[in-house]
Order: structure tokens, then sequence, then C-alpha cells
């Protein structure tokens, strides 16, 4: 097939809107969404700082080395972090990729341990007996850290690789919990909590599958094995939900996701930010006395 804008060979067919896009169109079509959320998303002045979340995966990698690409001109600061949650022949592979390509992008480094900062790895919490999926621990532990190293470094927003794959599955996930308040504070975060980096995400109108195309056509290296506790998470039922209907109706996910966008003003009024206080025992910011990580350190300790 030939590309919709030029008429050379296509590389890509966009289901969702039915162009055939060339090699050159479709990376332009690919960054404009990007500058476009960026734009969106927050005001970045020319001197603040972007700390990026690099698993070192295709997403948080494309994530990494565009925000460089687009925001280092501006005179905005770019650093990387990577959290190292302890999975052994797993981890390690995927911060080695996102140190090599932090270093093509010309930015910094940081890498952040659980077992450094917690005392305890998720290799560890998946041989516990527990209530809870490793990736539900896993989860908790890895926000704390990056935001505990976000503002660590001086950042003023920290970007993440979430997907549209990723963003429509966290809208219906809480739809169908019920969690109508947390539906509301999803990111990326437009108001300011004390204590908190605000999110931004740059890839939330991409799918997944382009973003891998884009990778692979810009010669990103990236890391594709799977966590081997993914298996595990209750979000993998909402992949297959969400694809098989992507699958038989194109345009599926950028719906979930218009819906979710026109309400969240509606939702925002309703459900004011929380009022934080510093968690008793750690300082982070929490609506209670004790943040939900501290919780879950304290329950693994009497297990």
């Amino acid at each position: 097939m030939k590309c919709s804008a030029c008429g050379r060979d296509a590389a890509i067919f966009i289901p969702y809107s039915g162009r055939y896009l060339c090699e050159r169109h479709f990376i332009e079509f690919f960054e404009r969404r990007v500058r476009s959320e960026f734009r969106k998303q927050a005001d970045i002045p020319k001197g603040s700082k972007i700390g990026v979340a690099v698993s070192g995966g295709k997403d948080s990698i494309t994530t990494m080395r565009l925000t460089a690409e687009i925001m280092l001109p501006r005179g905005v600061k770019v650093e990387a972090v990577s959290v190292d949650e302890g999975v052994p022949g797993y981890r390690e592979l995927s911060i080695e990729k996102a140190r090599e390509e932090a270093e093509k992008a010309g930015i910094p480094h940081h890498v952040a341990s659980f077992g450094d900062m917690f005392g305890v790895t998720t290799a560890e919490i998946a041989l516990m007996k527990r209530d809870k999926s490793p990736c539900s621990y896993c989860g908790v532990l890895r926000r704390q850290a990056l935001n505990l190293t976000a503002r660590k470094i001086g950042a003023d927003f920290l970007a993440t690789g979430l997907n549209l794959d990723d963003t429509a599955q966290s809208i219906m996930m809480n739809f169908t919990k019920g969690d109508v308040e947390r539906l509301a504070r999803l990111g990326p975060h437009t108001r300011v909590q004390p204590g908190l980096i605000p999110r931004i995400q740059p890839l939330r109108s991409i799918p997944e599958r382009e973003i891998f195309l884009y990778a692979s056509l810009r010669g990103f290296s990236f890391h594709e094995s799977r966590c081997p506790h993914a298996g595990e998470a209750l979000r993998n039922e909402y992949r297959a939900i969400i694809n098989d209907l992507e699958e038989r109706h194109p345009g599926t996910r950028h719906s979930i996701l218009n819906s979710y966008d026109s309400i969240k003003p509606a939702l925002s009024m309703t459900f004011e930010p929380a009022n934080l206080n510093r968690c008793e025992r750690c300082g982070e910011p929490t609506p209670g006395r004790i943040c939900m990580a501290c919780r879950m350190l304290q329950q693994m300790k009497k297990i």
C-alpha cells in the first residue's frame, strides 16, 4: 500500500484513522502528537527540570529520548530516573539499556534501589505469604521511589512512559471497581500538591504498537523482556478485554480516553485534591497518618 500523505510505500496502517503512512510521515505524525501532549499537559518554563521515569522498555526509552530532544533546546533540564525493584535476571538488563540511551541523549541517569530505600526487593516480596500480587506492593513502592528521587534531583515534573493502552486500562479498571475518586486523580496532574512531583504523560494518546514501531525506526535500544511477576497483575484481564474491543472496533482506546477527558473537569470539581499530611514514619505526603508504602512495609514485617 501507498502512504496517504505522499504516495510512497507505506510502513504502517493506522486502523483507527484508515490511513497508510510511510516511515517519514509516520515519524512526523508520532512526534506531532507528543509535542501536542507537552503543550496541553503542562506549562514548562525555561530553567525548569523534568525527571523522566525510565524502566528501559520501549515506552520509557521513547519518552526519555523525545523529552530530551524537545525540551533541552528550550532550556529545560532533563534527567533520567530508573528504579531497581530487585528482580534478578530482568531489571539489571533493562537498567543497562536505560543507562545507554540516557548517555546517547546526553542527560544524567539516576538509579533508585528498593533494597537501599526500603530494605526489601520485589523478588523477596514474591516469596512471602501475602494477600495481594507482587505487582500491588511493587507499584506502591515504585511510585514512592520515583517521587523521592525526582524530588531529590530537584525535578519540577516527572514524565512517565504511560501509553494509550495503559491509560485506557487504568480508566476501565477504576470505572469497574467503582473507584471514581481515584479516577478523578489519574494523571497527567494539573494541580501541584506539596511534596508530590506532578506527572506528565507525553505518550498517553499513542498506542503501544505505534511506540514499538517508532522506537525501532529511530534505532532506539530497549529491553523487551517482561517482568516474571507480571502474570499475576489484574491489569492483564483489562488488557485482554480492551485489545479484543480494539480489534473488532478500531478507535475504542481513543474513545475511552476522550470520554474520560470530557468528564474529568466535572470529576475534579466533585473530588477536590486530598488534604495531605506528612507520613509519621517516612515523612512522605499521605492523606492519612501513615502512607501506603509504610503500611505495606509494616505488614511485610509481620508476615
